[in-house]
């Protein structure tokens, strides 16, 4: 413990006094300043990328700059080094709270969102007040309070993320064995999945989530409120693993968020991950996702509560307009991200089932064109960007991502033909609407913002880093100065929220290289 605390505070040090470090210093952007890009007049450094740079002072990160531009995959191994839970749990014992439970739940309440965790606040607040065994799981508890202190950074409350950590783990084997309380794990392993995830723990995060997907299946999330629709004989099968009755719309609501808290989770960080996805959505009766669309907390307490029919919901959406019936609701900002998560892994997962030989197929020909279609009809219904200012905060941080993530979504379906010229116009459409996007955040919204978000602004990235080595190659050269300053704002942006995500500061800094890279090879 003693060399690991020594390890850290030498690398505190480097990141205070970067002119000790050896990674060489670069230079933020910030998108919202009136010149916060601009080309230098020397002929040798003219239209340079090495001037797209960041400070490595003001990033977090703990990953080096000279690693490999490869796949988020590709480094991973070298980002869980970190010590035992042992000996963590182990340091903190039976240590007291550093403050009373309920304010370091008003801690997190506010960031919820971020982490996909909807719930009623209300019901939660007073499980604190209830007999222990009507209390919420501690697994969940545990995991809040985690978040709270990691949230609170660099306060004195953020020391004591290990206690949290540990007594969340630690609870996890009682919450296995307590079927009542599986909603509560479900939700727990979702908010562990992110806080490791988040911070380049990927080993343990992809555990977490695949616990999450794993469990909302067995017990049926996947198709809340299916009961009246399905037949007896089929039902019986299944009785080993079903949930009692929802006590009332509110408890009923909470399931079908928890469900599509899972699936984001899911659909969005598989394709972070480059994994298959866990959940599965077939058309075979047991495993089609057909729990009703999210909807606010507010319509479920009113006891507003869509139902549903029984029928598909994710396979509705991506089927042709007039081809469905009975599909009802789907428009809340929830739902939108709901969305935005289902194109996103099917474009990827559509793309990247590519190979020559199916260039001649007209399965893939009619796949690749209706999810293309499906993401084209669904930006048209979304809020434009100048109107983001006028909602609700909850809703704009909505937003953002759901927008992010639908132009990241054709990225990923055309990303494999690059060489096409219409799919390298598509290509750099959705780029520049990405950095759209980000030129609407403010530095008060980083502290909200979906930390996937930043998987968008790397595919972005990616696109136009390419284009302007293309620019470049020009004769006579093209004026490359509106691509990078939106480089620029990309990587200003993944700076700006690795103070709060440490993977995204590794991105940041590949995003650099592959800058550098494209410099030494001019």
């Amino acid at each position: 413990m003693r060399e690991h605390i020594a390890r850290l505070e030498s690398r505190i040090k480097e990141l205070e006094m970067p002119e000790m470090a050896t990674s060489p210093p670069i230079t933020l952007f910030d998108p919202h300043a009136p010149a916060y890009f601009s080309e230098s007049s020397s002929p040798s450094s003219h239209n340079s990328p090495s001037t797209l740079s960041l400070s490595a002072s003001a990033s977090p990160s703990p990953f080096p700059l000279d690693m490999d531009s490869s796949p988020w995959d590709a480094q991973w191994a070298s980002m869980t080094d970190f010590p035992a839970l042992g000996s963590v749990a182990d340091s903190y014992g039976s240590e007291d709270p550093p403050l009373e439970l309920a304010q370091i739940l008003d801690i997190f309440l506010p960031h919820r969102h971020q982490c996909g965790f909807e719930v009623h606040v209300g019901r939660l607040r007073e499980s604190l007040t209830l007999p222990r065994s009507e209390q919420r799981h501690p697994v969940l508890m545990n995991s809040i309070y985690l978040w709270a202190c990691y949230l609170s950074r660099p306060t004195s409350l953020c020391e004591h993320e290990p206690l949290y950590l540990s007594r969340a783990l630690a609870a996890v084997s009682d919450a296995i064995s307590n079927p009542a309380k599986v909603v509560d794990f479900i939700q727990a392993s979702c908010l562990l999945a992110i806080y490791f995830l988040s911070n380049g723990r990927v080993f343990e995060g992809s555990y977490h989530a695949s616990v999450a997907a794993s469990l909302a299946i067995q017990w049926g999330l996947h198709q809340v409120g299916a009961e009246d629709c399905t037949p007896r004989n089929v039902i019986s099968e299944r009785s080993a693993f079903r949930l009692d009755p929802a006590k009332d719309s509110i408890e009923q609501g909470e399931r079908i968020l928890t469900f599509w808290q899972v699936y984001n989770l899911d659909r969005c960080w598989s394709v972070a991950l480059q994994r298959p996805a866990t959940l599965p959505d077939s058309k075979h009766p047991w495993t089609a996702v057909s729990t009703p669309w999210p909807q606010r907390m507010e319509e479920y307490e009113t006891g507003e509560l869509d139902i549903g029919h029984g029928s598909p919901t994710i396979q509705a959406f991506f089927a042709p307009q007039g081809h469905v019936q009975n599909v009802t609701g789907g428009f809340s900002s929830l739902a939108m991200r709901v969305k935005a998560s289902a194109l996103f892994e099917g474009a990827s997962r559509l793309s990247s089932s590519w190979s020559p030989r199916l260039s001649s197929s007209s399965s893939f020909t009619d796949s690749f064109r209706t999810i293309e279609h499906t993401i084209t009809r669904f930006t048209t219904t979304l809020l434009p960007l100048h109107q983001l200012a006028a909602t609700m905060p909850d809703d704009k941080y909505h937003l953002i991502a759901i927008h992010s993530l639908a132009h990241a979504s054709m990225i990923c379906l055309h990303e494999h033909f690059l060489d096409d010229q219409v799919s390298r116009e598509v290509l750099l459409r959705g780029a520049r609407s990405i950095v759209a996007v980000a030129k609407y955040i403010g530095d008060a919204d980083y502290d909200f913002l979906d930390p996937l978000i930043g998987y968008c602004w790397v595919s972005a990235a990616r696109i136009l880093i390419t284009d302007l080595v293309q620019l470049q190659a020009t004769w006579p050269m093209a004026n490359t100065s509106e691509i990078r300053g939106e480089i620029g704002t990309l990587l200003y942006s993944l700076t700006k929220l690795s103070t709060r995500f440490p993977l995204l500061g590794f991105q940041a800094s590949k995003v650099q290289k592959l800058l550098d890279a494209n410099q030494l090879g001019q």
